[in-house]
């Protein structure tokens, strides 16, 4: 699904210098590194602070440990993600809400999320899901309504751009009170291990975050808040400074690898490709289609065979997961989610597909699609 190797290979030159510059400086955590790498990817994003941390899930703990929620507090979030923007509220002792999502983007809306806001709802988290941006505009007005936090769980939409309606561009993360991000190794800013960080513009939560993720410790040894052990490792920061530097061109190498996709698959009936939204470019973490009236799983058996990986981003709606069972969700309440579990595959898309490898990724597929429905 991902060719990191290759990827690797490009770069290794550039990659093994950044290295061999943590090792022989010994500065291993939150070194000059760290620190240039935050300046760095907060000149890309626009954003007035970048606060790196140990991974992306971390980052949504502490974004939301820095908001000063109580227990029973209510967070609105996606059914259809990744299950630790689910867990970090739960590990908290919040009430996680997940709410369904549209059909054609994937990601919450107002008119998802406003029927399930009650007195106990404090903040909704918004997931850029795949590599698109969530409609923030409306979800923003609709916190502003409210008087709710918003973070963006931006895990995979790193380069994502929003355009608002004024006509400016800013990058996914930094429209809501805190974006969080992930560099697992597969994301389209990735590291070789774990990483994340946090993004905002307000000066005081900035230091509060800065605070929490380093043991609620401002000056050594005195500490102003409960807070937790996640930091991003020099090497990490390393490497993704290298990265970072090439993250446009791999953000449209993959928007060009969709489009090849996209020129064989639309004409498909029993395929929906994804679907562009007019408020967000699409950056393609994943390239997920919808298979409809064929079974899925034969198709994804059959690519298979013909040795193209195929994956289901996600099998299990979070609101029938097992560890959420006390929360006691509707599933009638998520018809658009229960749909996409049963109808979702990703096919590879990384920064080093050829014309070649999509030719005959193209060329299967619609074999594999046209032969089913005979």
């Amino acid at each position: 699904m991902v060719d990191l190797k290759l990827q690797y290979e490009k770069i290794s030159e550039e990659i093994n210098k950044a290295i061999l510059r943590v090792l022989e400086s010994t500065a291993f955590i939150n070194g000059p590194e760290v620190q240039s790498f935050a300046r760095e990817l907060e000149r890309f994003l626009g954003v007035k602070h970048v606060i790196p941390c140990g991974n992306g899930t971390d980052a949504l703990q502490v974004a939301l440990m820095s908001l000063d929620l109580k227990p029973g507090d209510e967070v609105i979030t996606s059914d259809f993600t990744f299950i630790a923007t689910v867990e970090t509220i739960a590990l908290l002792g919040l009430k996680p809400v997940v709410v369904d999502v549209d059909p054609s983007h994937f990601n919450i809306t107002a008119k998802t999320i406003e029927p399930s806001i009650t007195e106990k709802t404090r903040a909704i988290i918004p997931v850029h899901l795949f590599g698109q941006c969530a409609p923030m505009e409306e979800i923003l007005s609709l916190a502003k309504k409210y008087n709710l936090f918003v973070i963006e769980d931006t895990a995979q939409a790193t380069g994502t751009q929003y355009f608002p309606e004024n006509g400016q561009k800013l990058n996914a993360g930094t429209l809501g009170d805190i974006g969080c991000t992930s560099f697992f190794p597969s994301k389209n800013l990735g590291g070789y291990g774990d990483g994340g960080a946090l993004f905002t513009n307000d000066d005081e939560r900035a230091e509060k975050l800065k605070t929490l993720v380093n043991h609620g410790m401002k000056k050594r040894y005195y500490h102003d808040y409960i807070g937790v052990n996640s930091r991003l490792d020099s090497i990490q920061a390393a490497i993704l400074r290298i990265k970072l530097s090439h993250l446009k061109e791999y953000n449209q190498a993959r928007q060009q690898a969709a489009a090849l996709y996209d020129q064989v698959f639309e004409s498909l009936e029993s395929i929906q490709i994804p679907q562009k939204v007019a408020w967000s470019d699409h950056i393609y973490h994943q390239y997920t289609l919808q298979i409809k009236g064929i079974d899925r799983n034969m198709v994804r058996e059959k690519l298979a065979q013909k040795s193209i990986p195929a994956m289901i981003y996600y099998p299990v709606p979070l609101h029938r997961q097992k560890a959420f069972a006390p929360y006691r969700f509707k599933d009638a309440g998520f018809p658009v989610t229960n749909s996409l579990c049963n109808s979702v595959l990703s096919l590879p898309m990384h920064t080093e597909l050829d014309k070649k490898q999509i030719e005959y990724i193209n060329e299967n597929f619609k074999n594999i699609i046209l032969n089913s429905s005979l």
